[in-house]
């Protein structure tokens, strides 16, 4: 079905970019078939030549016969974006939109449009791994929930959410996840080379202990605990380090750096700016 859809992009980004790659590689859509707009020639010269996707600077030029658009600007670009596009999206179009914080509601009202699937998905798209969650409003039909569904297994998987306020939910959790997951790889290749490994070693060493591990769960799915327990003698070096990372709050630090994405995705759906002293 995505072979013979005319696609926008609003927001030429990594993630637009990484979307539109796989739908070309994975979905089967004609690069002749996406058109991407923003404001940077140069930028957009750089996609046409890497994908052979159409390019615009003009918006409104985009989404014109379009019957998928795709919203991937940042939060604070938002409001100024749909004031644009406001009535010139074709009313059989189906809204799909990625920006963080940005609620159904919002989006159909500032774009006057009643079709619209929200999305969170992760960086990890870049490599068809990503997982998505989404949502959408009643004015989608099944065979436009089709068309969203098939544009985002071409991500990965996709989780689809009855309520939208797991949207918020997964971009502090899964959305944001992979900067958790690069900070704690990049904390123990660290505490490797002070070991004494060399650099490219340690990176070798965490890179396929975090791969392995997920990939034993992923085989012998059971309670993440008991797989913890599986690895932790009684008085060993586990049980050690186990009980450093758990005296010093780890586990807590990382439950409140999840609520604060989770706040901050909220606060971005109010229009608020960021408090540089929290």
């Amino acid at each position: 079905m995505l072979d013979k859809i005319n696609v926008a992009f609003i927001g030429p980004g990594v993630m637009a970019e990484a979307m539109a790659g796989r739908m070309i590689t994975t979905a089967g859509v004609k690069p002749a078939l996406i058109r991407m707009s923003g404001p940077s020639e140069a930028r957009l010269q750089e996609l046409k030549q890497q994908y052979g996707v159409v390019v615009t600077t003009e918006n409104i030029t985009a989404v014109q016969k379009a019957d998928l658009v795709i919203l991937s600007v940042k939060p604070q670009s938002l409001p100024a974006i749909m004031e644009e596009l406001r009535g010139c999206i074709p009313a059989d179009a189906l809204v799909l939109s990625i920006v963080a914080g940005a609620t159904c509601a919002v989006l159909s009202k500032g774009l006057n449009h009643a079709a619209i699937v929200r999305a969170m998905p992760n960086t990890p798209i870049q490599v068809g791994e990503g997982i998505t969650v989404w949502t959408a409003t009643a004015a989608v039909s099944e065979e436009k929930k089709v068309i969203a569904r098939d544009t985002l297994c071409s991500f990965g998987e996709e989780v689809f959410v009855e309520k939208e306020d797991y949207l918020d939910m997964a971009t502090a959790l899964s959305g944001t996840g992979p900067a958790y997951v690069f900070l704690f790889m990049e904390a123990m290749v660290d505490a490797g080379v002070h070991l004494g490994f060399p650099r490219r070693i340690a990176e070798k060493l965490v890179v396929h202990t975090v791969k392995g591990s997920v990939a034993y769960y992923e085989n012998s799915p059971r309670h993440l605990a008991r797989l913890r327990n599986k690895v932790t003698s009684p008085g060993g070096t586990s049980a050690a380090a186990l009980y450093y990372l758990e005296k010093a709050g780890v586990r807590t630090a990382i439950s409140r750096a999840i609520w604060a994405a989770y706040e901050r995705s909220r606060e971005l759906g109010r229009g608020e700016k960021a408090d540089l002293n929290p």
